[in-house]
């Protein structure tokens, strides 16, 4: 069963992303390098609630 996550910028702390995980494969949290249109530069995005 795969689940909606919300990604937010690491530095400014905006939420700018949505992806899917799946639960039972990945038990840690998801963390990607993804541009930021606040920050105008690709910076490191983690999974929040």
């Amino acid at each position: 069963m795969r689940e909606m996550v919300t990604l937010a910028c690491s530095e400014c702390k905006r939420k700018n992303y949505t992806s899917t995980r799946d639960k039972k494969q990945n038990k840690e949290k998801l963390e990607l390098r993804k541009y930021c249109p606040y920050c105008k530069k690709h910076t490191l995005h983690k999974e929040v609630k």
